[in-house]
């Protein structure tokens, strides 16, 4: 029997990477991402950020040639493709099918004015009610922004998509998105569950420019003859799963329904819990999405918690505190200061304007030092708890939405690494942290997996997921994590006022 391999792609906006799954034991038989150095990021002026949609299609091209190599895998034994992306993008197309502009990416922040004027003048009922969100800086306001500063570009542009549906159309020739991709942008209304119009309207964007709506797990397209010759597939394979890189996150450590929870810790930290219900919050500190497995019936809403000081935070304390030690021996010091870090409180929003604190931009503090009796273990120890604390403030959110928090998957890596770090989480949270090794791109290719019909469901798809620790909450410290946390809370009320 023929072995047959799965491909998941993840274009992030410093690499592509690429791995090959073997579709009958779920082990993963290679990966690789280009380019080895950070992707550029090209700022023409402060705030915008954007890259050209070709180096994508280049990085995924170099990528794969390298894991059919290295893993010494034929086209034609690749049964299906799955891709992840960076959410909010914004790629103009012509009739085609090439871009009229860089692409303008997740961290631009050009677009802020016009999705805020957007929601006053429509009304934040009306916004909320049908987007879950405000329309800030996702990808209708970068069209916006596009519509009003390039308007002759903007006569010309015949498609818009999301940085996953370009790489699927350089695969495929075809033009589509999903449901899960149309509502981080804004685009969709889950009230008349159909494409936003209203918003269409209030911009002046024709609706001619949105790409033709495919399921998150279907034969989406396949690949050309084109891309074949010019990829090594096989024409005909097909491309059978999209998601950005939060949800799809979540999809490859098996968060699929109600109550679970995806964490990252890296730079920045996000929680991505799944709801259950149509829902938001009225003060827009989180964002509610399509989940990959929401559906018109099965109403499944990614709900994402970004906090921009977290990893960062932790590496900034290890180059000008503990710069004499490795990243072990930081986390065994700050381990030396009891719960609460004696009383040291830190907020770690030094990386820019919050969206949980409503954009506010309050800057990294440090209370609560008493210079006779605190040393640098108690700085390091306070730091990842006002991590932990962050992340918790925003979990408080999510529960008062009506989610049920009880169980949290992250990827053994970044801040998960450090035993003092999980521990404060589930000291505070009360749930259990589940750790697994997982990637996004194996994640992709196992969505493939599911789209092709591969898998049964979820669970059979990941079945073979790597569960590598549990940490359960310790009854003993909750009492004193949870005295800690209320005083930090106390101490950022008193300072974002």
């Amino acid at each position: 029997m023929q072995a047959r391999y799965l491909l998941g792609f993840d274009v992030g906006s410093s690499s592509v990477k690429a791995s090959l799954v073997n579709a009958d034991n779920g082990k993963c038989v290679s990966s690789a991402f280009f380019p080895e150095k950070e992707a550029p990021i090209k700022a023409v002026k402060a705030g915008w950020a954007e890259q050209e949609p070709d180096s994508w299609w280049q990085y995924a091209k170099q990528s794969l040639q390298k894991i059919m190599a290295d893993g010494g895998v034929k086209g034609e034994e690749i049964v299906a493709i799955g891709i992840s992306y960076q959410m909010h993008g914004l790629v103009c197309v012509d009739k085609d099918l090439k871009p009229l502009r860089p692409a303008i990416i997740w961290c631009d922040s050009r677009a802020v004015p016009y999705g805020e004027k957007a929601f006053n003048e429509l009304g934040a009922d009306k916004c909320l009610s049908h987007l879950l969100n405000s329309p800030g800086n996702f990808t209708a306001a970068k069209l916006a922004w596009v519509k009003e500063n390039e308007p002759e570009l903007f006569g010309k542009i015949y498609k818009v998509m999301l940085p996953g549906d370009y790489l699927a159309m350089r695969l495929s020739g075809v033009a589509n998105t999903t449901v899960s991709g149309l509502s981080e942008g804004m685009f969709w209304d889950f009230k008349e569950n159909q494409v936003a119009q209203f918003l269409l309207d209030y911009y002046g964007i024709p609706s001619s420019f949105i790409p033709d709506i495919v399921p998150t797990f279907s034969e989406q397209s396949v690949v050309s003859e084109a891309a074949a010759v010019e990829l090594g597939l096989k024409a005909g394979t097909p491309i059978t799963y999209r998601g950005g890189d939060q949800p799809n996150n979540a999809l490859s450590l098996n968060v699929f329904e109600p109550g679970e929870i995806a964490a990252t810790a890296g730079t920045s930290g996000v929680v991505y819990g799944v709801l259950g219900e149509v829902n938001y919050d009225s003060k827009s500190r989180v964002n509610t999405f399509a989940h990959v497995n929401h559906e018109a019936d099965m109403t499944r809403l990614g709900v994402l918690l970004c906090i921009n000081g977290t990893g960062i935070l932790n590496a900034w304390m290890h180059r000008n505190v503990t710069f004499d030690m490795g990243y072990a021996e930081m986390n065994d010091l700050a381990a030396q200061a009891p719960i609460g870090s004696d009383g040291v409180c830190i907020m770690p929003f030094g990386n820019g304007a919050e969206r949980v604190l409503q954009n506010k931009e309050l800057g990294c503090s440090i209370q609560g030092v008493n210079f006779n009796k605190h040393n640098r273990s108690h700085l390091v120890r306070a730091a990842q708890e006002g991590i932990v604390f962050s992340f918790c403030y925003g979990m408080e959110i999510m529960q008062q939405m009506g989610m049920d928090i009880k169980k949290i998957h992250a990827g053994k890596a970044n801040m998960f690494l450090s035993p003092l770090f999980r521990d404060t989480l589930a000291g505070v949270s009360g749930a259990t942290i589940e750790l697994f090794e997982t990637d996004g791109s194996v994640g992709a290719a196992k969505g493939a997996g599911m789209g092709a019909g591969i898998y049964a469901d979820h669970n059979d798809a990941f079945a073979t997921l790597e569960r590598l620790q549990v940490i359960e909450p310790k009854a003993a410290d909750r009492a004193a994590y949870l005295e800690a946390y209320a005083r930090w809370k106390e101490t950022l009320n008193s300072i974002s006022k």
